[in-house]
């Protein structure tokens, strides 16, 4: 499928109930903290996604023991207790960003001498920071194209120094790796971290670990201690539905007017995207959390307000927000929002070159972004290979008439049967 032609359903559809896949960035911690953990863990309700199968696949040429159940939607993981069972070799991170940045810190306080590769697209995405950090603790690094950036060698180390600094300007995904694999150093860690980033991804790491058995203590919002002779036990674990893709699904409420439920996702979520819920209350939406789930019911006849909200702890909804704003009778502006330029592609510019060419009015600065209210002209949506700009565009469409999604199966990445969930939407309003 080269192309999604959307069916405008607005004033036809009735209600919306689904079920999404798994929680990527749950799936993704799971996976990396069984792989330390002393005996087996088994990871329920899995997202076997492209980026998870890629992590696995990562895992395995490690000599990792990790056996995938699709059938099931399980994950068997035989624990190491942090010593890798392989010392040498090569692997291929892809474009999987989260398995990018845990497996290098894996590698580069391990003891072992391994050459990581990626995708062109991941290799445009930032490691600086994070190399910088495991150089500063003992680990080497030749860099094998540009500097700073995928593909290189590392030789690990088995840290000896305690203290470590850490830059989250560009991705919080630098703290949550040092923070998991912490418990590796027989000194413990001190991470004292520098820049600025939302962080409810890594409250998330820090609630996940302490599940597994290792507690790590954030003192002030500058420093993370993890005490030594801390390990990780095996488990049996659920992974919460993906509350990122839930969000498109509670979009659609908003803009159609009528009543969404997203099975088995609660708004005690550990997952920092259950804030857009927020947004859309001040939006003009009603939240009723129901037995099946967390319900929003749009305004009538989806008459949105515009608002201004920084979003720099849930930016993978910039995109959805984004595709909405034109239907909101003011203003919408969203900042906080810099480091979604160097994600699996420059998201800003992807949200201004896709409603300028819907005719809508669009003013941009470094992390701002003011969406202006209009009516979407038809438009081929490009996709730039980021599934989230398919997939929050495709809401856009339901409301517009002529609205093409260009290279949709690229959500395959986290939601490979989010157009065939459309589709039933679709068919079920007759």
């Amino acid at each position: 499928m080269n192309q999604y032609h959307v069916k405008n359903i607005y004033e036809k559809c009735k209600e919306i109930t689904v079920q999404v896949p798994g929680s990527k960035s749950i799936t993704n911690r799971a996976l990396y903290i069984a792989a330390l953990a002393e005996g087996e863990s088994i990871l329920d309700e899995v997202l076997l996604s492209d980026d998870a199968l890629v992590f696995v696949e990562c895992l395995q040429r490690l000599g990792i023991d990790v056996i995938v159940n699709e059938a099931d939607r399980t994950i068997k993981v035989k624990g190491t207790g942090g010593s890798l069972p392989v010392k040498q070799g090569s692997i291929n991170v892809g474009s999987a960003g989260t398995a990018a940045r845990f497996l290098t810190v894996l590698l580069g306080t391990s003891d072992g001498n391994f050459y990581i590769d990626s995708s062109d697209q991941m290799k445009a995405r930032p490691m600086k920071p994070l190399l910088d950090s495991l150089i500063k603790i003992g680990s080497k690094v030749t860099f094998h194209e540009k500097e700073g950036y995928f593909p290189f060698k590392i030789i690990g180390c088995n840290p000896k120094i305690s203290n470590v600094e850490i830059n989250i300007d560009k991705s919080s995904q630098f703290l949550s790796a040092l923070l998991i694999s912490s418990c590796l150093s027989k000194e413990g860690m001190n991470i004292e971290v520098n820049g600025t980033h939302g962080m409810s991804y890594v409250k998330m790491t820090t609630a996940m670990m302490k599940d597994f058995g290792v507690t790590a203590r954030n003192l002030s919002s500058g420093m993370f201690v993890v005490s030594p002779g801390q390990k990780y036990t095996g488990r049996y674990y659920h992974i919460e539905p993906d509350v990122s893709a839930a969000c498109y699904f509670y979009a659609m409420a908003a803009i159609l007017g009528v009543r969404a439920t997203v099975k088995g996702v609660y708004l005690n979520s550990l997952q920092g995207d259950i804030q857009f819920v927020e947004t859309l209350k001040q939006m003009g939406c009603t939240i009723e959390e129901t037995k099946d789930g967390i319900s929003v019911q749009g305004p009538i006849h989806g008459n949105i307000n515009g608002v201004s909200v920084n979003m720099s702890s849930f930016s993978d909804q910039a995109l959805t927000l984004a595709a909405i704003a034109p239907y909101a009778d003011s203003p919408v502006t969203i900042c906080g929002i810099s480091h979604i330029r160097v994600q699996e592609c420059d998201r800003i510019n992807a949200i201004v070159c896709n409603l300028k060419s819907m005719g809508i009015k669009v003013t941009e600065h470094n992390d701002v972004i003011t969406i202006y209210p209009g009516k979407p002209k038809p438009a081929e949506i490009q996709t730039f290979c980021d599934h989230r700009v398919a997939m929050a565009f495709a809401v856009t469409g339901l409301r517009a008439d002529g609205i093409v999604i260009n290279d949709p199966l690229c959500c395959k990445k986290t939601f490979a049967e989010f157009f065939d969930v459309l589709n039933n939407i679709i068919s079920d309003q007759g």
